[in-house]
């Protein structure tokens, strides 16, 4: 059974910072692209970032560049998210995702985690 569990939300005030994790287990996901994904009420789901499995390809949302740093470690086969200078907008339930290609964690991952929500307050 795959399973992606995250964990990291909370509250934070503006300019604060967060970290979210998103554990993987149930298959191979150490060479799975990876991949964070967010959706504010009211809007759709949108792609944040994404990680290829050897960390060479990596994509942000013009949103958040240089805010926004994603990584992974595959020994632990984790994806972590760290969140820098939060805005208001910044506000969402934040799922992680897998995919088996770096294109295909970007438009159709197949692997949802149960999400976390981020609230920043202004």
């Amino acid at each position: 059974q795959v399973q992606l569990v995250e964990s990291g939300g909370g509250l934070v005030q503006a300019g604060g910072s967060l970290r979210l994790s998103c554990a993987a287990s149930g298959r191979t996901f150490s060479t799975y692209a990876m991949g964070w994904f967010r959706q504010a009420p009211g809007k759709e789901r949108e792609l944040v970032a994404a990680v290829s499995w050897k960390s060479i390809n990596i994509y942000y949302a013009d949103s958040v560049k240089g805010r926004f740093t994603i990584s992974r470690d595959n020994a632990k086969i984790t994806v972590y998210l760290q969140m820098n200078s939060l805005k208001s907008e910044d506000t969402a339930v934040y799922y992680c995702a897998a995919g088996p290609s770096f294109s295909t964690v970007k438009t159709a991952p197949g692997y949802w985690g149960q999400g976390t929500q981020v609230t920043v307050s202004s």
